[in-house]
């Protein structure tokens, strides 16, 4: 089941276990060896960047280039047509008894705990979805808009794993989650939380979703997910936003301010957690992200058209109950389909067939009018050149494909069983890489540049002319990872690799945090609820 892997929504299948921080004493706030070679450019209040790296400013992204589109009309409608037959014939699984009524309610047919849809139900339900929202988080620097031409990178969520150069390969822990947190806050190119960035597996599964909350309202201001792992998880993590964001509850209803992702559980199931996440979630008009699970060759047909057409079936049949919970509730078309290695069964990421999936997903969701969610994905088991570029080959699909929030955009590893420090720093730095290429080509007579051309005439240079001298600081994108030094200073410097310059980084951002602020009346009353809820034992579980 996908919501059974350790992915998305992992918290409580992930095995108990605790490892202290390899970054050093009190989580890992030494100062790094070396400092950037330039001073930072401060981000706006509350933002958390400073000290010596400096980075792009915190700012919007939008697309300025049509989508890529990866099949031509007639085949996507074909892709849509027989995903309707899937629902309408086959039908899928839907493990909530609230959920099968809600749908029977609007002439879904139901059968024990399989329900079929009729298309034109659908079809009008889905088209009642917003194609714009803002997604709110407790400092209004970080609140962003999802949809349209927009894009926002999150980070990575769920792994059971961290690593790190000094203390390799171990389990998820609250020291290294915080860690994680604090370091999202610092990278500037990362705009929200996807969840948990390793599962903090030394807190009990009853009251983890208490404390971890409490860390990512606390030490970062960007907005949050939460799991969808029961609605009692569910409905404390909202109440624990709204407190932190200081709002009533009929403002709550009106402004977004979490997230939850739905994975169904391929192929063809709904389960009870999940469907419970969407009626609390749309209910209260919060953002569900449903995205099905599907690697082709397993849990999808070894085909991709097959393979998306399963996706698109499972996506909407998910919609579709959040529109019947409540029309016009925000909510995210997902694609996350992949495919597995024939020859392990190994899932494979940063694939052609990934990229090719990622496009058709985007094409699909700009024909139901929904923003798209895809990922920042490899399969690598080291920060090494194949994570490089099956990261950079998953966001060219997504970028391309026309994703407007892009998940586990820094620090995925392993094929989502880990998060590394040095991956989120490396992925920051490829992200923002992505956010200037977004930026639109200006073309104007200034930027033409006639008259530097014909001043330098044939055979001169530009280093001294006027037109480079008023724009040379911020001419081209400055990377905070890359080392553009010729070979023998490099040599001289001790030669250090991509990764051994990103752990330097990342000590810096962690030893030059500094919390955001949040007032002492709404920090004591998070704190009473987290107290309140762990002293009443959080949520059931079975051990």
């Amino acid at each position: 089941m996908a919501d059974e892997w350790p992915l998305e929504g992992a918290a409580d299948r992930t095995p108990d276990g605790s490892g202290a921080s390899a970054l050093g004493e009190g989580g890992g706030r030494r100062p790094g060896r070396r400092g950037s070679r330039r001073t930072t450019n401060r981000d706006r209040a509350g933002s958390g960047a400073g000290g010596a790296i400096e980075q792009p400013p915190v700012r919007g992204h939008r697309r300025w280039f049509e989508p890529t589109r990866a099949v031509s009309d007639d085949r996507l409608e074909a892709i849509h047509l027989a995903s309707l037959g899937v629902l309408r014939d086959t039908g899928i699984d839907v493990l909530n008894g609230t959920a099968r009524r809600l749908l029977a309610g609007q002439g879904a047919a139901v059968d024990g705990d399989r329900v079929r849809f009729d298309p034109e139900m659908v079809v009008e339900l889905v088209g009642s979805a917003p194609s714009v929202f803002t997604l709110h988080a407790r400092n209004p620097d970080h609140t962003v808009t999802i949809g349209d031409d927009h894009v926002v990178f999150g980070a990575v969520a769920s792994p059971p794993n961290v690593s790190d150069l000094v203390g390799g390969r171990r389990s998820g822990n609250r020291a290294d989650f915080q860690d994680l947190v604090r370091l999202t806050q610092q990278l500037n190119a990362i705009q929200i939380h996807g969840g948990f960035p390793v599962e903090p597996a030394d807190l009990h599964p009853s009251v983890r979703h208490l404390h971890a909350t409490h860390d990512l309202l606390t030490l970062s201001d960007k907005a949050v997910n939460a799991y969808s792992l029961g609605a009692v998880r569910n409905r404390d993590c909202l109440e624990m936003t709204r407190i932190a964001r200081r709002i009533e509850e009929s403002v709550l209803e009106r402004e977004p301010s979490i997230t939850t992702v739905i994975n169904t559980s391929s192929p063809l199931r709904l389960d009870d957690p999940m469907a419970q996440g969407i009626i609390e979630y749309a209910g209260r008009n919060q953002v569900c992200i449903i995205t099905p699970f599907t690697l082709a060759g397993a849990m999808a047909p070894v085909t991709i058209a097959g393979a998306v057409t399963q996706q698109n079936a499972e996506a909407l049949a998910g919609i579709t109950l959040s529109q019947v919970v409540r029309r016009g509730a925000p909510v995210m078309y997902g694609g996350f389909t992949s495919n597995v290695d024939m020859r392990s069964g190994s899932p494979a990421f940063g694939t052609p067939e990934f990229v090719q999936s990622a496009m058709l997903g985007g094409q699909l969701a700009r024909r139901y009018g929904l923003p798209y969610r895809s990922s920042n994905v490899n399969a690598a088991n080291a920060v090494d050149a194949q994570a490089g570029y099956e990261s950079v080959f998953s966001l060219w699909g997504a970028i391309m494909g026309g994703a407007n929030l892009v998940f586990h955009g820094a620090g995925w590893l392993e094929g989502g069983l880990r998060a590394s420090f040095e991956k989120m720093v490396l992925d920051a730095d490829l992200l923002a890489m992505v956010a200037a290429f977004l930026q639109p080509l200006i073309v104007d007579d200034a930027s033409l540049a006639v008259d530097a051309i014909a001043e330098v005439g044939p055979g001169g240079h530009f280093f001294g002319v006027q037109h480079t001298q008023d724009r040379y600081r911020n001419a081209f994108f400055a990377p905070m990872i890359s080392d553009w030094r010729n070979f023998e200073s490099w040599l001289e410097a001790g030669s250090p690799t991509a990764e051994q310059r990103a752990a330097e980084v990342c000590r810096q951002l962690l030893a030059d945090f500094t919390p955001p602020p949040m007032d002492d009346q709404t920090r004591a009353e998070l704190d009473d609820f987290v107290a309140r809820r762990v002293a009443a034992g959080g949520v059931a579980t079975d051990y």
